[in-house]
């Protein structure tokens, strides 16, 4: 049994304060995300939820620590088009809104996946989803033209655990077109949007796994063919959900990354955060390996400088994703996660200061 004393917590507590200490003056306090990354030529971001309207510090956050803001579910299928015969924009309105009034740009996400598609879409014959896929993509992106800093147009492209050719994900429009649904959203978008940036974004890129590897190979191939095809594409999204249980190799994937520079498109880091599920539970243990982990990945990724933005997948812990998962998984868990650079009561954790190390440290050209 560990035995607790005055001398242990004195000694926890000299640690805790020397590295605190040590990451104020790496990264002054005063200054936001937002504006360090600035610094270097980069966009720092969030990805926001409906929940920015009734917290009000938390989207006092957004106003202090951005530069951009992503929609997280207010422009996905699911949410504007729920049932048949219903558009619902007010959410997607509402951020809208927010950000216009507070001067920051706004990322759509997203605008075609094989995912969060409702099911009374499913359930269409293959034809009358075609004709959906066509006019659904004209009425949203036309609502939205000239509004929006960059589209995710099509998210996620590949799941190599579908097994199809390629290591394409399965879904209704992978059935409708094929693998031709991408091509064909990218230029449907750019019939009725002109000035946005379209995005190809993708997941799981980081892993140095047969799904990672997979995954990379076929995001390069696709990049080639839609670019052949004269398809405008003006950056990748690598979500940067980083999963330490996975291996990762960083000179494999800075290969990638560089690869995808040589094709002359943007590179966003566009869902960034550290899934913590592997690591200690003693808090501070779990905080300097989430630290240390985001802090080798963009120190890494950085230095191209084809990666102009990085996006946190929503800015505190208490609102991330993997919380809603580990409630899911066991609702009386004491060990919530840790994702994120702030925590659940919207203060600066070890990771905040290692973002903003990584963000000083970056090499522009």
């Amino acid at each position: 049994m560990f035995e607790y004393s005055r001398r242990n917590a004195l000694a926890i507590l000299s640690g805790a304060t020397l590295a605190m200490h040590r990451d104020a003056i790496a990264a002054p306090q005063t200054q936001s995300l937002g504006a360090i990354a600035a610094k270097s030529g980069l966009l720092f971001g969030a990805a926001a939820g409906p929940v920015i309207d009734k917290d009000v510090g938390y989207r006092e956050l957004y106003t202090k620590e951005t530069r951009i803001i992503t929609t997280d579910v207010a422009l996905k299928m699911g949410t504007i088009a729920p049932q048949a015969g219903m558009m619902r924009y007010e959410p997607a309105d509402r951020l809208l809104q927010f950000c216009a009034s507070n001067k920051i740009p706004m990322r759509g996400h997203c605008l075609i996946w094989n995912d969060w598609v409702p099911q009374w879409i499913k359930s269409m014959s293959v034809d009358e989803r075609r004709k959906f896929f066509d006019h659904y993509i004209e009425q949203v992106v036309g609502r939205y033209a000239g509004k929006l800093h960059s589209w995710d147009i099509v998210n996620e492209p590949f799941w190599p655990g579908h097994k199809a050719p390629g290591g394409y994900r399965l879904g209704p429009w992978y059935d409708a077109f094929g693998t031709g649904y991408i091509r064909r959203a990218f230029e449907r978008a750019a019939s009725v949007d002109k000035t946005s940036k379209f995005v190809l974004n993708e997941a799981q890129t980081e892993r140095d796994d047969d799904v990672g590897r997979t995954s990379r190979a076929g995001m390069l191939k696709l990049v080639d063919e839609l670019q052949h095809a004269g398809v405008r594409l003006d950056a990748v999204g690598l979500q940067g959900h980083l999963q330490p249980r996975y291996p990762y190799d960083s000179g494999r994937f800075l290969e990638f990354v560089h690869a995808l520079a040589e094709r002359m498109v943007d590179i966003y880091i566009t869902e960034f955060d550290v899934r913590d599920d592997t690591f200690p539970d003693d808090v501070a243990a779990r905080d300097k390996a989430i630290a240390e982990t985001g802090e080798k990945f963009l120190n890494s990724v950085l230095q191209v400088p084809a990666v102009k933005a990085v996006i946190t997948w929503q800015l505190s812990d208490h609102y991330s994703f993997y919380k809603g998962i580990a409630l899911q998984k066991d609702p009386t868990t004491q060990r919530l996660p840790r994702p994120l650079p702030y925590d659940a009561e919207m203060q600066k954790k070890p990771l905040w200061f290692a973002m903003a190390r990584a963000f000083e440290n970056s090499k522009r050209g």
